[in-house]
């Protein structure tokens, strides 16, 4: 799937893509199945349990403006709370499993789900505790910069507030990138949460920028084949509804039934194609940087029984082995 020496970002890109070619029964029928339930967990909770936006006034007062602004704020941040945590439960089953798909191609193994989750499961507890840990240490930096400036309050506060959360963003972007190799190593090396975020760190120094430069372009790629799936079923979504567009720009959206479910079918399609591409590219990450430091490639080698490299050693740390 990949050659063995160290990998060019478009190679990477490529082995991504070509992870999601090769062995698409077993990377659609996981991703699918996971988009699906997220979907339908998303379109309950908008239709039964969530808090709709209140509409807009045009002809409100300038305080009555502020308060219908800080109420749609307050019901935008109460619809994040469930829509992050599915994002969680999201990411940490295509994690478990995805890993698996493409460690176990980039070795030409078998790519079955029977093969995947047999490899998964021994590693589910540690991968969600490393899930549930990171969000709660992007929570704690964002705190430390933003509680000071809320409690002074004033103009003052404000300015410590802004400037304190710019200090926290640029921090989170840093460990984020700093930690986004621990999930392939909890996974495909079997160490502990902590042990996991140490050895990312490890194979990240020194390649900070490449790294974030490619888990950007990824997220790019992502979003803009997201935009291009989800923009048609919207519009489409908008035009059954009973509001139509009209509703939209009045600020006053009814979202009926035939409105959740179409965009709910779009989000399938998109996190079906999405899912894949970025668990493909973390784990080729990490590849690579263990192939630029550790000289991987000979381990690949082995394993996959390419002739003149010898035999795996009893105690290698092989992807998926």
């Amino acid at each position: 799937m990949i050659p063995l020496r160290p990998l060019g970002v478009g190679e990477i890109l490529d082995g991504a893509v070509s992870t999601l070619r090769a062995h698409w029964r077993t990377v659609l029928g996981i991703t699918l199945a996971v988009a699906t339930v997220v979907q339908i967990a998303e379109v309950l909770l908008q239709r039964y349990v969530l808090p709709r936006a209140p509409a807009l006034d045009a002809d409100a007062s300038p305080s009555e403006v502020l308060e219908q602004t800080a109420e749609s704020l307050r019901v935008s941040m109460v619809g994040a709370v469930p829509s992050t945590l599915l994002g969680l439960a999201a990411t940490f089953v295509t994690t478990a499993l995805l890993t698996f798909v493409v460690s176990r191609s980039v070795l030409g193994r078998p790519v079955t789900f029977g093969d995947v989750w047999r490899d998964a499961r021994p590693r589910l507890v540690p991968l969600l505790a490393l899930t549930l840990l990171i969000p709660l240490i992007v929570v704690a930096v964002v705190a430390v910069g933003v509680l000071p400036g809320w409690l002074v309050g004033s103009t003052a506060g404000a300015l410590l507030v802004f400037f304190g959360g710019l200090a926290a963003l640029l921090v989170v972007v840093w460990l984020t990138v700093r930690f986004s190799l621990a999930y392939s190593v909890v996974m495909l090396e079997g160490q502990g949460v902590v042990a996991s975020l140490r050895r990312s760190a490890k194979l990240v120094r020194g390649s900070w920028w490449r790294i974030f430069g490619i888990l950007l372009l990824t997220a790019l790629l992502t979003a803009l084949i997201t935009v291009i799936i989800v923009i048609p079923f919207s519009l489409i979504a908008l035009a059954l509804s009973e509001g139509g567009m009209s509703g939209v720009l009045e600020g006053n959206p009814e979202y009926s039934w035939s409105f959740l479910i179409v965009t709910a079918v779009g989000g399938v399609i998109a996190s079906a194609i999405m899912y894949p591409i970025s668990a493909g590219v973390t784990v080729l990450l990490y590849v690579d940087q263990r192939i630029r430091r550790e000289a991987l490639d000979l381990e690949l080698a082995r394993a996959a029984g390419v002739p003149g490299y010898g035999s795996a050693s009893p105690g290698d740390t092989t992807p998926g082995s």
